[in-house]
């Protein structure tokens, strides 16, 4: 057998103590800080304390900063830690690394680069795109990079302790929850009811009007673009634009500054902090619960060539997932350059202490996992038994908030809807395509005299994808609550914009329309783009396409919001909310993404038509599944839980769900208790209109009610449909949804 290297400690380590100092900086009561900071491969960590000495001075002029380098001691288990009297909150604060420059072996050590705290709780200063953060802190000969790059970065900003928030949450069941995705900036800054200083912020999005929109959708659950303090990619930077979704995390620990007010940002992080739990009180007064979209697949640094900010200069080999190689290579299968290392135990460390310090400080309800794949990653792939999701399912404080996946990334074995354990929640991307194929793509397709399809996928997930998420131990414990329905999301098509284009229109984004999905499935109903302003809907062509478009969106909302498991709605589909045909405007903090709340008449009907879904879903227990179906009755009830009917009245058989090309379905769902009313959808996704039976009501029910049709403009629309009908049966138009309740 080979003999193993002998392996010499980059240092001498300290006396070795049982317990490792809790990583970041806290305060202290002697009036004084401990730190504490993980760089395991590093020969000496100094903590630099930073002073304003001229304020007058340019900010990236370092003649205005004065440094006091402390060292730290260690390392112990790779952390060095110290403790430094008579430092207070409000403090700036970086640090310096010593230790071997080996790109090739992924050692980056350069003590000319003052690093941000991944631990830091508050920031100042902004991150400037000049040599000295630039190049993964390599010089022109490939040697480490001598300019001092502190006057062009962040500094830490030492935080007061912030006692556990006690206001109580909402606390909304997943069967009663209603999603609404949204980025704090985008929501407010076009509201002409939200004032102006307010506009763009975390304030403003608890601004009354803001609440009782949400209120008014039957919206429980507002889930958040991510807040943590975030840095636009240096290729974004230079072309003008910036990274507007904010899926490029700098700490994960600190809120982002620029979504704060002006006030809150000149009073310092503290107030910034401040801003962001005073938001989600007064969500939580109003019974709403928030979700944050949190980014810990990888981070603002990008490549080995780009940013040398933070967790790159303290431990890169440790925090980075690396290709083995040699020389060392970043492994990429989130799509940006980097990857963090979930194989690490420190790595699942600073997610797991990040998610419990924005749980217990700031009181939120739950968090959406960007990529959570690559969460899951152990040196063999993705598994549901991976650590940090085993901590996610135990953890005394995690464990009890939502918990929400987006089930894929980019690397191999990337898509894993439905894998993950409970209790988390997954967006369904097959619920997603298989609406748009069933209400856009296939009658696009049948309007060219194509076959038309995808009825029976449609049906399997408005029943809650059992086939997706039932797979556990036992079996079907997950329930169709863990399916996040959605029909669009932030990246991709407005639901506006799936309706009127066939293509993408990504030009502003400045990659020649190479950027964004290709696959959208969408239709324009023959005319690409929306009308201009000078015209409208009474004019050709506009006058057939317009009313088509309109009744297009009825029926995906329709779709998304009486179906079994948990809807998340876009910001903005509610208004008519259009990109321009954009569909990856993650660049564009401008009125491209941000909401319009100017409503035109077909705003404001298609924002009743959702108020009245929300409404309709929030009335009916019918409309909101706990468990997965089973098609028959349950233990000690006498009615079928889910029934299934064809267009003449008669239950569907294997053999029925087999003709090809059929395109009607009534979906009957029983009231799960006495006194709830039964509900029948029925579903034509032909192009012709059809004279529909409809099935018996069950016992004890009254006679079906049509309560809403998507051929309505307006909730309220006058059903001329019954004065015609022969009794039990419903002429049913081309592409639309009708829905009836009967009450026992």
């Amino acid at each position: 057998m080979e003999a193993r290297p002998k392996v010499t400690p980059l240092t001498r380590p300290t006396r070795r103590r049982s317990h490792v100092p809790p990583l970041g900086v806290r305060t202290t009561p002697d009036g004084g800080i401990d730190v504490a900071v993980l760089a395991s491969h590093a020969t000496g960590v100094d903590l630099c304390l930073i002073d304003e000495v001229d304020p007058a001075l340019d900010v990236h002029d370092p003649a205005r900063y004065a440094e006091r380098r402390v060292a730290l001691d260690g390392p112990v288990y790779g952390v060095w830690h110290g403790h430094v009297p008579d430092v207070g909150p409000g403090r700036r604060y970086g640090f310096r690394v010593h230790g071997p420059w080996d790109p090739a072996a992924g050692m980056r050590h350069n003590p000319a680069k003052l690093l941000l705290d991944p631990y830091a709780r508050g920031y100042v200063g902004d991150l400037a795109y000049v040599p000295a953060t630039l190049g993964g802190g390599a010089g022109e000969d490939g040697g480490p990079d001598d300019e001092d790059s502190l006057p062009f970065v962040p500094h830490g900003v030492v935080m007061p302790e912030h006692p556990r928030a006690t206001l109580g949450r909402p606390r909304v069941p997943w069967a009663d929850t209603v999603v609404y995705e949204a980025h704090v900036r985008g929501l407010t800054m076009r509201h002409p009811g939200v004032p102006p200083e307010l506009r763009g912020t975390y304030a403003g999005v608890a601004h009354p009007v803001v609440v009782e929109h949400l209120k008014a959708l039957g919206v429980t659950t507002l889930e958040l673009l991510p807040i943590h303090a975030n840095a636009s990619e240096p290729w974004l930077a230079g072309r003008g634009l910036s990274n507007y979704w904010g899926y490029s995390t700098m700490s994960f620990f600190a809120p982002h500054a620029g979504y704060a007010t002006a006030a809150a940002r000149a009073a310092g992080p503290d107030a910034v902090l401040d801003e962001v739990r005073g938001m989600v009180h007064l969500l939580h007064e109003a019974g709403i619960e928030v979700l944050l979209d949190v980014v810990y697949n990888h981070t603002c640094e990008g490549g080995d060539d780009a940013l040398h900010l933070s967790w790159r200069g303290l431990d890169n080999p440790l925090y980075y997932l690396h290709d083995g190689g040699s020389p060392a290579r970043l492994a990429d299968v989130t799509g940006t350059g980097n990857t963090l290392d979930f194989r690490r135990t420190r790595v699942v460390q600073m997610a797991l202490d990040s998610l419990r310090y924005w749980a217990e400080a700031v009181d939120v309800d739950g968090y959406r996992f960007d990529l959570a794949v690559t969460l899951g990653r152990d040196h063999d792939g993705f598994t549901p038994d991976h650590p940090f999701l085993v901590a996610l399912q135990t953890d005394p404080v995690l464990s009890g908030l939502k918990l929400v996946a987006e089930p894929w990334d980019v690397g191999p074995g990337g898509w894993q809807t439905g894998r993950f354990p409970a209790p988390m929640a997954e967006w369904n991307d097959r619920f997603r395509n298989a609406a748009r194929s069933f209400w856009l793509e296939a009658p696009r397709a049948g309007s060219h005299g194509q076959p038309m399809h995808g009825l029976r996928e449609l049906t399997t997930r408005l029943a809650g994808s059992a086939d997706l998420f039932g797979h556990s131990d036992p079996p079907l414990m997950r329930g169709p609550v863990a399916s996040v329905n959605y029909i669009t999301a932030h990246d991709g098509f407005t639901l506006a914009d799936l309706v009127s284009f066939d293509h993408k229109h990504n030009d502003a984004n400045g990659e020649e329309n190479r950027d964004g999905t290709d696959d959208n499935r969408s239709w324009n109903h023959g005319v690409e783009g929306h009308a201009p302003q000078s015209d409208d809907a009474t004019t050709e062509p506009w006058s057939a396409v317009v009313p088509l478009r309109r009744r297009s969106q009825r029926n995906l909302l329709a779709t998304l919001l009486l179906a079994a498991g948990t809807p998340m709605i876009t910001a903005g589909d509610e208004l008519g909310r259009s990109q321009g045909g954009n569909n990856n405007a993650y660049a564009q903090d401008n009125e491209i993404s941000w909401t319009d709340w100017d409503l035109d008449d077909a705003g404001s009907d298609l924002l009743a038509t959702t108020r009245f879904l929300g409404g309709l879903r929030a009335e009916h227990a019918a409309l909101r599944a706990e468990s997965f179906y089973l098609g028959t009755p349950r233990p000690g009830e006498e009615l079928t839980d889910l029934l299934w009917f064809d267009e003449t009245g008669a239950a569907m058989d294997g053999a029925a769900w087999s003709v090809d090309g059929r395109r009607v379905i009534q979906m009957l769902r029983p009231g799960p208790d006495d006194d709830d009313a039964d509900v029948l959808l029925v579903l034509h996704g032909g192009l012709e209109d059809v004279v529909v039976t409809l099935p018996p009501t069950l016992a004890g029910a009254g006679a079906w009610d049509r309560v809403w049709s998507s051929t309505w403009d307006t909730p309220d629309g006058p059903d001329q449909a019954d004065e015609d009908d022969e009794p039990g049966t419903a002429r049913v138009e081309s592409l639309s949804v009708e829905v009836f309740v009967a009450r026992r």
